[in-house]
């Protein structure tokens, strides 16, 4: 199995950004975003996928979070498309449900190479203590262009803002776990019938 890790750094007058991935790794996460609540649904990406993160960024928090968290997004979808290589043998499609308590929430994703992302969660409030729930959205969106896949996220149930989004979290961690596994069956191919993704 080949070195699946990537180191990406993106550096913009409005945030300097530096994110260590491994594929194939135990879960191990490291966060500095300024930001606790995006470390602790990162903290679930690394967790649930069994993906080793490690995420330094520096933006300008002093407007608001936005450009922080979309370039985060950007940054992630970066490294992990650059340790995914040619996407030999991997299953390529992975999907998860994951609930917590009343919350539901269903991630499915797809390494096409094709950005897309319908993003259906509807929170019940406007902020999760200081953190802005509108942002999730610009976070998926800068992952998916960057990473090249198509994500749907949907929330199918949930009352509390928090479990909804960890619940999401979670599925992503998920379904990214089983979209990069290697198929023993595949030998070397690609999982298209085109030949490319």
């Amino acid at each position: 199995m080949s070195n699946r890790s990537a180191r990406v750094e993106r550096n913009t007058k409005e945030t300097q950004i530096a994110v260590e991935i491994d594929l194939d790794g135990t879960g191990k996460a490291s966060f500095e975003s300024g930001l606790p609540f995006l470390d602790h649904m990162l903290d679930q990406v690394a967790r649930h996928g069994l993906v080793d993160l490690d995420i330094r960024a520096h933006g300008d928090l002093e407007i608001d979070a936005h450009h922080t968290v979309e370039d985060i997004g950007i940054t992630l979808g970066q490294a992990f498309d650059q340790a995914l290589g040619e996407k030999r043998a991997i299953r390529r499609y992975g999907h998860a449900y994951v609930p917590l308590d009343e919350a539901l929430s269903r991630v499915v994703i797809d390494l096409s190479g094709r950005p897309g992302l319908t993003f259906e969660v509807d929170f019940p409030r406007a902020r999760i203590g200081d953190f802005d729930v509108d942002l999730f959205a610009e976070f998926f969106q800068g992952f998916v262009n960057h990473a090249r896949c198509t994500l749907h996220v949907d929330n199918i149930r949930g009352a509390n803002a928090h479990h909804i989004i960890e619940t999401v979290f979670k599925a992503f961690g998920r379904a990214l776990r089983m979209a990069v596994e290697h198929d023993p069956r595949m030998g070397d191919a690609l999982p298209s019938t085109k030949g490319a993704l």
